[in-house]
């Protein structure tokens, strides 16, 4: 499988960005994708974000297997950090957002009024591209201020949101400047952090159908209607049950994977994780 590598120059711009403007800030929140936490932080922001406290928000948990979100806030609240996992797209999720974000903020807020420093607490929201960084700040806000998209590399620069008690500071999306590990750098892939342009789909497409016949073989049986575990096998089923043909009766692999990765990205798939939490104990978040 070709190695994935994705850091275009616009993100050596961001992190130097975030590091000049970090002072800036009192906190952190770090939007992680649900289905893919441990791929979706990027280790290489904590030495940005210093001793500030962070919040991990673990959003589109409603495209997420709940039970291995759940343990996954579990993990990084046994880190000493605040997790919460929510829909951003759900306005029933701001009351649980604000609440974390009081919680976060409330040694500073104190200080702040011991001081009668009337300045609001700002904070920084960082995350890889597509978790839905904007989208929560929008929520936050209560109207759309943060420009929002499906693409990697929506946002290009920081652009401060007032809220009420508190400001935050939107920055585009960044990647580690290396993927040492490759299974999450596909992660990233599978669930459109990466540009779809530099990837070999037919690569994503099977190696997604891999890990998922693995993790949900139940799933994927009724879901494809077959009972075939190679990942070929499965793709071809996908063609023949939608009708994916070329002239000749040959399959349309090339819409096959473009259907395989948007279903599993929408949720058609149902909700499923690509990762479980027992497994990444290791990262520093």
């Amino acid at each position: 499988m070709k190695h994935i590598q994705w850091f275009p120059g616009h993100m050596t711009k961001a992190m130097r960005m975030m590091q000049e403007e970090i002072d800036l800030c009192d906190a952190v929140i770090v939007v992680l994708d649900a289905r893919c936490p441990a791929a979706s932080f990027n280790p290489k922001l904590k030495s940005v974000f210093g001793e500030r406290p962070i919040l991990y928000v673990l959003n589109k948990a409603d495209l997420a297997d709940c039970n291995k979100t759940d343990a996954f806030v579990k993990l990084i609240e046994s880190k000493g950090a605040l997790a919460v996992k929510l829909t951003a797209t759900s306005s029933s999720a701001k009351r649980a957002l604000t609440a974390k974000i009081e919680r976060l903020t409330a040694e500073r807020r104190k200080q702040n009024a011991e001081k009668n420093n009337l300045r609001p607490v700002r904070l920084m929201v960082s995350g890889v591209p597509n978790t839905g960084k904007s989208t929560i700040i929008n929520l936050l806000h209560g109207e759309k201020k943060a420009i929002t998209g499906d693409k990697a590399g929506v946002t290009r620069g920081k652009q401060w949101i007032k809220c009420e008690g508190f400001d935050l500071m939107d920055t585009p999306g960044t990647m580690p400047p290396a993927f040492e590990n490759q299974v999450l750098a596909r992660h990233l892939a599978y669930i459109g952090s990466i540009n779809d342009d530099i990837l070999e789909m037919d690569e994503i497409a099977l190696s997604l159908l891999s890990e998922l016949r693995a993790m949900y073989p139940a799933v994927v049986k009724e879901k494809f209607n077959t009972e075939e575990e190679e990942p070929l096998e499965l793709l071809n089923a996908v063609c023949r049950r939608r009708g994916f043909l070329q002239r000749g009766g040959d399959y349309d692999y090339e819409r096959g994977e473009k259907a395989v990765v948007d279903d599993f990205r929408k949720g058609k798939l149902g909700a499923l994780s690509l990762e479980r939490a027992e497994d990444y104990t290791e990262v520093e978040f």
